[in-house]
Order: C-alpha cells, then sequence, then structure tokens
C-alpha cells in the first residue's frame, strides 16, 4: 500500500482524499480511526461501513511508513496522452484570508477543497493538484473515456454553481472562475521513494487552462478553440474574441460557456447542419422502410442495428426519421449514457422530460402542469401522472394522492405507467421509437425495453435500437425482430465521402489511397481525417482541385477521433503495450515483433522495437 489516497481509490471513495490530507490522516493512523472520526469528517453511513471493512482487511505490512523521504524524481517512463485540462481558482482568496482568522481560513479551503473533489469525481475526472485556492484536474487520465472535454466542461459549470452555494463557517460568498483547454500532453508520475505522489503532465495544455481561468470572469468558464470543437453544439456560447494571454505569441480565442444547450443527441450536437444523404447504406434504409410498413399496417417490429463507433447508426436513425417526415407518426427517443449506467429508467426520465418541453427556468408548479399535459394524451389514469412526477422527483403536495408503496412495488407501478403511455400513444397513431446506445443501459430501463420488445407486435410501432457489437440483446431471437449488423464501407463509397467533404474538389491520388487505407472504411473516421487533412495546409487549391506542395507526412490522427480511440484502447489495458508497439512499426510488421518470449518484460519489447527499426 502507497499511501492513504492509492488506499482510497482502491476502495473506489478517492472523493475523500483531501478531506483526509486536510486532516493529516495517512496510513499510520488508519487503524485508529472510529466510526465516529468518519462521522466527524462528514462521511455517509454506507462510506463509513465500507472503510472500516477496508481498514479490517489491511494487512500490517502495509501500513508500515517510509523510513525517509527524498526529493520527488519522474518515473522512467512517461506516456503520451490527448487530455482535457481544467483550471478551477478562488476568487478573491488574497482578500478573503485578510479578513478572516487563519483557522477560519482553513476551514473555508477545506470546505472548498471538498466541493472540488466531489465534483470533479462525479464527471470522472481526477485531480491532480491542489495548490492552495487553485486546483488542477485531468479528464481522460489514467482512463480515457470518449466524452472527456464534455464531462471537463459540465463539471466546470457545476464547480461555479457549487462554489457560489457553498456555505462555511464564515459566512462567506465564494465564487470560482475556470479554463478548459484540450491537447496533448505528457504525463509521469513524481515519485518518493518509489511511492507515485502525483502525476505532471507536461506540455502547453495545462498552461493554457491556468492562463484561460485568469482571464475568465468570476463565476465563469473559459474554454480554448480544440474543447471548443470537442464539444460542438452541446452547449451555449458566447465568442469572447481572441485573448492576449501571457507566453503566448499570438491572440487565443477563447468562448464563455454559458450552459447545455438542450439538444437531445450528442450526434446531432456534433452536426449543426443539415446531414448529407447516407452513402452505402441504402438497403439498410429499405429494410427500416419496409419493416416500418408491417408495423403501420399489420403488427409492430423491432430492428437492432450494431455496429462499431463512428459506423454510422445514429446517422441511419436519422435517416429513417427524415424519410417519414411526410407521414403522420410520433417519434419517441432514447438515449442511454456511458455515465449512467446505473441510473434507474435515466433514458425513459431524459424522454419525459424532452416531450413534456421542460426548461431550466421552469418551477415545480409549471413542470407538473406540463407533464399533466403530456400523460393526458396517452392514459386517463391519474395515478400515472402520480407515479411519473415521482419518478421525475417533481414534489405533488396534495395535487396527487397516491399511496405509501415498497420500491418493488413502486417501480412496478412505473413501469406500468410507461408502458401504458406507450400503448395509448400508440392507439392514436403509428410509433416510431428510436433506442440509442443500449450498451449503455442501466438494469431497470433493460428490463423496461425487453417488455417492451416483447409487447410490440400489438402496437402499431416500429423500435429501432441501435448498440455496439459487445452488445448481447437479453431477449429471445422473436419472429418480429431483424438483426442488422453495420458493415464498413467498400473504396468506391468511401471515396465518395471524401468528394462530399472536399465539395468535389478532387485529391491527389496519394493523398486520396493514404485516408481510405487508415481509415478502414469507418465514415466518421472518412470525415474527420479528410478535414484534417484540408485544414492542415498541405494542399493547395488550383483550377477546381488540390495539389500537395510538399512530400505528404504521415496524417495525425483528428483531434476528434483521439478520445473514442484513447478510450478503446485503455479498454485494452493487459495488451495496450503490444498496442503501442504495433502503432510505432507501423500497419504492417512481422509477427516475430510482437511473439511472446519467455520472461519478456516491457524493457525487453522496448529492445526487441529498437532492434526491429534498426533492421527494418
Amino acid at each position: 500500500m502507497k499511501g492513504v489516497a492509492e488506499w482510497l481509490a482502491s476502495i473506489g471513495l478517492s472523493e475523500y482524499a483531501q478531506r483526509f490530507a486536510d486532516n493529516a490522516i495517512d496510513l499510520s493512523v488508519i487503524r485508529d480511526l472510529t466510526e465516529q472520526d468518519f462521522k466527524d469528517l462528514g462521511v455517509p453511513l454506507g462510506h463509513r461501513r465500507k472503510m472500516l471493512r477496508a481498514i479490517a482487511e489491511l494487512d500490517a505490512s502495509a501500513l508500515a511508513p517510509a523510513e525517509t523521504a527524498i526529493e520527488p524524481v519522474p518515473r522512467d517512463e512517461a506516456e503520451r496522452r490527448h487530455l482535457t485540462v481544467l483550471f478551477c481558482d478562488l476568487v478573491g482568496s488574497t482578500a478573503l484570508a485578510s479578513q478572516l482568522d487563519p483557522e477560519e481560513m482553513w476551514r473555508v479551503i477545506a470546505s472548498y477543497h471538498g466541493c472540488i473533489g466531489e465534483v470533479i469525481g462525479r464527471y470522472q475526472g481526477m485531480i491532480a493538484r491542489y495548490m492552495g485556492d487553485g486546483v488542477l484536474a485531468y479528464f481522460g487520465y489514467p482512463r480515457a473515456q470518449e466524452d472527456d472535454a464534455e464531462q471537463a466542461v459540465r463539471a466546470a459549470l457545476a464547480l461555479v454553481d457549487a462554489v457560489a452555494h457553498l456555505r462555511t463557517d464564515a459566512d462567506a460568498a465564494l465564487q470560482a472562475r475556470i479554463g478548459v483547454a484540450t491537447g496533448t500532453v505528457v504525463v509521469s508520475e513524481l515519485l518518493i521513494d518509489e511511492t507515485p505522489v502525483e502525476k505532471a503532465a507536461v506540455g502547453e495544455t495545462p498552461n493554457l487552462a491556468a492562463r484561460l481561468q485568469g482571464a475568465a470572469e468570476p463565476g465563469t468558464v473559459l474554454i480554448c478553440a480544440t474543447t471548443r470543437r470537442l464539444i460542438g453544439g452541446l452547449f451555449d456560447y458566447r465568442d469572447v474574441g481572441a485573448l492576449a494571454l501571457k507566453g503566448w505569441a499570438e491572440p487565443v480565442p477563447a468562448w464563455q460557456v454559458l450552459g447545455p444547450s438542450g439538444v437531445e443527441s450528442r450526434f446531432e450536437a456534433m452536426h449543426k447542419t443539415k446531414l448529407p444523404p447516407l452513402l452505402g447504406r441504402q438497403e439498410e434504409i429499405e429494410l427500416l422502410l419496409r419493416r416500418w410498413r408491417y408495423a403501420t399496417q399489420e403488427e409492430g417490429r423491432v430492428v437492432v442495428l450494431t455496429g462499431e463507433p463512428g459506423i454510422g447508426k445514429s446517422h441511419i436513425a436519422l435517416a429513417l426519421e427524415e424519410r417519414l417526415e411526410s407521414e403522420p407518426h410520433l417519434t419517441l427517443r432514447y438515449f442511454c449514457s456511458a455515465h449512467h449506467t446505473n441510473s434507474a429508467l435515466f433514458p425513459f426520465i431524459g424522454q419525459l422530460e424532452r416531450a413534456a418541453r421542460f426548461e431550466r427556468s421552469d418551477s415545480v408548479t409549471q413542470k407538473l402542469s406540463k407533464l399533466d399535459a403530456l400523460v393526458a394524451r396517452s392514459t386517463a389514469d391519474p395515478e400515472h401522472a402520480a407515479v411519473l412526477a415521482n419518478l421525475l422527483a417533481l414534489p405533488t403536495g396534495d395535487r396527487y394522492q397516491l399511496q405509501e408503496l415498497s420500491p418493488q412495488r413502486r417501480k412496478e407501478k412505473t413501469l406500468a405507467a410507461l408502458l401504458a403511455q406507450l400503448d395509448g400513444l400508440a392507439a392514436r397513431q403509428p410509433v416510431l421509437m428510436i433506442f440509442e446506445d443500449i450498451h449503455w443501459i442501466d438494469p431497470t430501463s433493460l428490463e423496461l425495453l425487453t417488455t417492451i420488445v416483447e409487447h410490440v407486435p400489438q402496437l402499431r410501432a416500429l423500435l429501432l435500437v441501435t448498440a455496439r457489437p459487445e452488445f448481447t440483446v437479453p431477449w429471445p431471437s422473436y419472429p418480429h425482430m431483424t438483426t442488422v449488423p453495420l458493415a464498413r464501407l467498400g473504396r468506391r463509397e468511401g471515396a465518395a465521402l471524401v468528394d462530399r467533404v472536399t465539395s468535389g474538389k478532387r485529391l491527389p491520388k496519394e493523398v486520396m489511397d493514404e485516408i481510405l487505407a487508415r481509415t478502414d472504411g469507418v465514415p466518421l473516421f472518412i470525415e474527420e481525417l479528410t478535414k484534417t487533412v484540408l485544414e492542415s495546409g498541405l494542399l493547395q487549391e488550383r483550377d477546381g482541385h488540390y495539389v500537395l506542395e510538399r512530400p505528404l507526412p504521415a496524417l495525425a490522427i483528428p483531434t476528434t477521433l483521439h478520445a473514442s480511440l484513447m478510450a478503446r484502447l485503455d479498454r485494452l489495458a493487459p495488451v495496450r503495450e503490444v498496442a503501442q508497439i504495433g502503432a510505432v512499426a507501423g500497419r504492417d510488421f512481422h509477427y516475430e515483433l510482437v511473439a511472446p518470449s519467455p520472461g519478456c518484460r516491457g524493457r525487453d519489447w522496448k529492445k526487441r522495437l529498437a532492434s526491429w527499426c534498426v533492421r527494418n
């Protein structure tokens, strides 16, 4: 065991690391802690029990303190990563410190740090360093997620709000300002006596986040251009123009994030303009249209689209919706999230809130009135409105009389209300249900979806489900269900997609060949790599086509794909080093380079790779 922070992380309670540090709790005293001590630290009951069990299981050798302390040194190995970095600062802390007793100020900072630790952890970030009233956090390390930039911005907005509402013993009004930047860094660990004590990211990105924080107004969040591009239309922004930042020769474009945009799907948020026609998917669209005809004239149908990220599942779903625009029907859209896999009925709650047209500024009374109107369009049972209000966490007061129910009975009534709502809507007009990304579905939603799949033949409805190949549907292979695995595009369709991105301006053959070879027929990869090439300055436009001004270098991975690729690579942690070796060697190399040998260690891999590169 290397430290109390690592111990807390090992039991899934790393949000308390700073609280332990603030109270000088290390492994040497951990076994002396009592339940009352944890209460005094503000640890909830469930987490207290978890900590006490973990303490009982600690081996005595794990608690032995280090004999000596030495200066931090960097680990021999470092890792190149694409990170989103958040820098948060407490506004006016110097003036506040001059007004408060040092002990009062310590409590203010401790509360502030605890608030930040809770919010950053909630959005899957990692706190790299506390620097007095400044905090540096990473999103995308040690494990990348596909939406690290989005999570960082959501965390920043939540922090601004949480700090503003933070109440301390000093009764001081607090404000934070935050800078967020995304880019490539080299991450290494600083060690004390072989023990990791800090994750250090070296590169321009942390400095840019700190400078943006310094330029932000109190209570606001500023982001850089790369972060802005990655999060697309998921948020509303104010363009603050190009800022003159210390250390940058040229002014740096920046945006203030105002809040979530309310857009329904991440796919649409990243494609704010009207989507172009699909390429190479005509067979799939025709199949879906045939299933729609069956659903509206005979009995309901289910279609499951499977495919890897970027293959076009969401695009096909939207294309079908566009083809049905002129027909009378109702579309219900449900979105699962990688960050809500344990949030009961998360996609159904989101659909209800969108269908009822809830606004952030709505009062509880307004939301209840909107919910009443929504439910009235599908069912006349007043109990359904009551249980759905409970699902949406809306206090009803005397508006509904809902008897006290056990958790299991409440769940049954909630699922029944959602199913009755679907029945009522389908009785009035055909329904297109689009259920996206069920590989991230929560267990309760999956239970209800399984019931809907079985129930669909009794409805005028087409249920279109999208999933990644690794997800296995839990229901039988019903006669009314069709599974469609999406293949990658062929060379002809890939070249046509490149031409569409270039607006019909022909690329040099070597550039076209390189794009098609590196993207392997994945539509998203083709689009993003083509855009990267056009923005790189490698090409010049002449007479309606592009020419290459200099020898074609190795094409860099587009910024928009880094997070997705790193997330997949991090999921392959046991064999990641093999993938890294392959990345250095290139797309083609001999099996001997990665073939296992007895006693082969990390440095042996590197020696073998170096030798192979010299020979080749």
